[in-house]
């Protein structure tokens, strides 16, 4: 758990420093060198992953490698569904992110059109001080998920992002105010930090290490499905009860998620590592 706390963080802090390159560094650079230096910057970027990735030593196998496109692709599938509970974690791991995805998909038209902020002062806060913010809470909650434990880490951090998103209710209501919005945007993003921690660090743990690339992909890509599904209603949602009422909805939205993973407490905490199978959920 330790390794897969500090990991979780650090692939935070990675993903969100690449998404601030890839955006807002590259328009700035667009300006200063004309856009053909800058793609060629951005070329010069990729190739240093490249490098590093062939000079990087390779982890030690515990696991036979699948040996045929058939193992490869149907072997994750077969050995995640012959779980217990399989169908049950795939929910989890759809209402986990639900709330902060809700919330965050209507962010900034909040801010803009609904209070009346800046696009600067959105850029600024938003984009600077959310990287900041989530970046220390991904460390700190891989820290705390050290002692905590899986579990404690999921109920805390979950109860912490649904908190968060009540600050912008109370912006709602308070109306432009640079001083709560630096709170709020600090605090959510700082909350959703520990989240994502912990939430990636349970996707490690549920893979198999024999397929834990096929795996990790395919659940990932399943965390975004119910944003994706409810998200096109949030605006009709925004519109009909107001901005208060919307956030409040929002955070509401964890509990689903919250209430599924009490459920699954003692599978969750069951949840081990060791030489044999490291990754694999004890639910058999």
């Amino acid at each position: 758990m330790q390794e897969r706390g500090a990991g979780a963080a650090v692939a935070v802090m990675g993903y969100r420093i690449a998404l601030i390159v890839s955006s807002s560094l590259t328009l700035i650079l667009s300006d200063q060198i004309g856009w053909r230096n800058t793609y060629l910057s951005m070329a010069a970027i990729m190739a240093m992953g490249f490098i590093i990735t062939l000079f990087a030593p390779e982890p030690p196998q515990t696991a036979a490698p699948p040996r045929t496109i058939q193992e490869a692709v149907i072997g994750p599938l077969k050995d995640y569904f012959s779980r217990q509970f399989a169908f049950t974690f795939l929910l989890l791991i759809i209402l986990y992110k639900l709330a902060d995805a809700y919330a965050s998909s209507l962010m900034s038209a909040f801010l803009i059109r609904g209070i009346g902020f800046s696009a600067t002062d959105v850029g600024t806060i938003n984009k600077g001080l959310g990287l900041v913010s989530t970046i220390l809470g991904a460390l700190l909650g891989g820290s705390l998920m050290v002692k905590l434990g899986i579990f404690r880490s999921l109920l805390y951090f979950g109860i912490v992002q649904a908190c968060t998103i009540l600050t912008f209710s109370a912006l709602a209501v308070i109306g432009k105010s640079y001083g709560m919005l630096i709170f709020a945007v600090g605090f959510e993003n700082f909350g959703s930090g520990m989240g994502t921690a912990a939430f990636m660090a349970l996707l490690m743990t549920m893979c198999n290490h024999r397929f834990s690339a096929t795996q990790y992909a395919l659940l990932s890509s399943l965390a975004a499905l119910g944003g994706i599904v409810i998200a096109p209603t949030s605006g009709f949602v925004a519109q009909t009860v107001g901005w208060p009422v919307f956030f409040l909805i929002s955070a509401a939205l964890s509990l689903p998620g919250l209430a599924l993973l009490w459920k699954l407490r003692p599978f969750i905490e069951s949840l081990k590592e060791n030489d044999e199978a490291a990754g694999l959920i004890n639910l058999r």
